[in-house]
């Protein structure tokens, strides 16, 4: 028995909507606020996610959002292909493309937390999770082309924005016969990220964007 288009839609939507509501969940503000009495909303430039963790709240507490925001989007996307690409569909379902509405759905559900008022992160951990859900070699990719950023100009914003607007040449260099709605969704997925940096863009070009100080909780 093989599965149509009307079951593929609703599979879909289910699953776009638990990878919102869990990769909705603000680990960043919930540990800061549990393990160092922070309210990263409130605190340093007002975002839950890493970079913010680890001015306010200090490094432990910056490390293990980290990892959850990582795991989140991991977690769902890995799941989520499980289920699609398990599935007897008949021909003609565009399995690639119902894979990449589940990773924007865990994208969107970060940036815009429906626990915080759709407010949230910039996507920048969550995302390189679910590329590492996806394809982990593309993650380890971005993982690098950030790190390599932010370590010579010390610039979190930087290495987040660079690699998130290189998300739909990766992908395609790693999957040319990928279906072109597809690729079009990995480049709404990257550019959102890059539009969630839009503050961050505006103080690079005043010069007045904090860099990353290693040593201590607050900005240099």
């Amino acid at each position: 028995m093989q599965y149509g288009l009307d079951t593929a839609i609703y599979l879909e939507i289910g699953l776009m909507l638990v990878s919102y509501l869990i990769c909705g969940i603000p680990f960043g503000k919930i540990l800061a606020k549990r393990f160092a009495h922070k309210d990263l909303q409130k605190e340093g430039s007002g975002n839950i996610g890493t970079t913010n963790a680890l001015r306010v709240a200090g490094p432990k507490v910056a490390a293990i959002t980290l990892a959850f925001d990582l795991l989140k989007g991991t977690v769902c996307v890995i799941s989520a292909k499980q289920v699609l690409l398990g599935a007897p569909w008949a021909p003609g379902i565009p399995v690639d493309v119902l894979i990449a509405l589940v990773a924007l759905a865990c994208l969107y559900g970060h940036i815009f937390s429906p626990y915080l008022h759709f407010n949230g992160g910039k996507g920048i951990a969550t995302g390189v999770g679910i590329l590492f859900g996806f394809f982990w070699p593309l993650a380890l990719i971005h993982l690098a082309i950030f790190i390599v950023l932010v370590a010579i100009t010390r610039y979190v914003s930087v290495g987040s924005i660079v690699t998130a607007a290189l998300v739909p040449l990766t992908v395609f260099i790693a999957f040319p016969t990928l279906d072109p709605l597809a690729i079009a969704i990995w480049a709404l997925l990257g550019w959102t990220v890059v539009w969630a940096h839009r503050g961050n863009i505006g103080r690079l070009r005043a010069g007045t964007e904090s860099k990353l100080s290693f040593g201590s909780k607050k900005e240099a």
